[in-house]
């Protein structure tokens, strides 16, 4: 333990919590502390590391605020569990992404409508507004519980096809290839944030004013017709999206 101590340096000009913090952020994600252990008390990292308990509990608070770990009252600090994440490099339905990794994603479905399409659907459908489309309402569940609830419109004779489909284990993406012999060809996606209401508190068993990352995805055939728009509420504690940016340079 002393030889991990001389990691902290009271020389440097990085404050001694933001040391601690990131030495102990690189052990969680290295593995070395697991998903779900009890971190050491914060007077045996305050041993370990010869820094004061303040400097302990600042390290310990920064880790908690990025959701790496969890204080129980009475019994301490436990690691968190990784979050799950869908990597958006490719069009993927959420199924399709993660059972290919171990996980297990259903769905509970809540609704299955013929509705008018407001002025937002419309326009991103590309049909008259007040034109009967079909609204499909799901909640994602992956290794049994929810993370995202999934508001989908198709046009009307799309969502007629679908009525019969399995939409408790399948992705919409899937059937629409499969069954409905579409070819997907990209995605227009934006995200933004948004708190929790009582319909989100109630589908993501969520406090409400929880942060709810929201996405909004409007996917086009290969042909370039737009097909499916959709709203996914992802819970923010639970789930990432990641993506990978290339830097193009031009030629000198």
């Amino acid at each position: 333990m002393t030889e991990t101590a001389r990691t902290l340096s009271p020389l440097s000009s990085v404050p001694l919590h933001s040391q601690l913090r990131d030495l102990l952020r690189g052990r969680i994600l290295d593995g070395e502390y697991a998903p779900d252990s009890q971190m050491p008390s914060e007077s045996e990292l305050g041993a370990t590391f010869k820094v004061s308990r303040i400097t302990v509990r600042q390290a310990l608070g920064d880790l908690q605020k990025e959701g790496l770990i969890f204080k129980i009252h009475g019994k301490g600090t436990f690691v968190s569990k990784p979050k799950a994440f869908q990597n958006v490099s490719t069009l993927q339905g959420l199924a399709e992404s993660m059972t290919g990794r171990g996980y297990e994603v259903i769905n509970r479905l809540r609704s299955f409508r013929f509705v008018p399409a407001d002025k937002l659907v419309a326009e991103r459908l590309n049909v008259a507004e007040g034109e009967i489309v079909t609204q499909i309402r799901r909640v994602r569940l992956i290794n049994r519980e929810p993370i995202s609830l999934e508001v989908t419109w198709l046009p009307k004779h799309l969502g007629e096809r679908l009525e019969s489909a399995d939409l408790v284990t399948r992705d919409i993406f899937l059937i629409l290839e499969n069954d409905c012999g579409l070819s997907l060809g990209h995605a227009d996606l934006a995200i933004d944030a948004v708190l929790a209401d009582s319909d989100l508190t109630q589908a993501l068993d969520v406090e409400t004013g929880s942060p709810i990352m929201r996405i909004e995805r409007l996917t086009h055939t290969a042909d370039g017709q737009p097909v499916d728009f959709e709203h996914l509420y992802y819970r923010g504690d639970a789930f990432q999206y990641r993506l990978r940016i290339d830097r193009h340079r031009e030629a000198q």
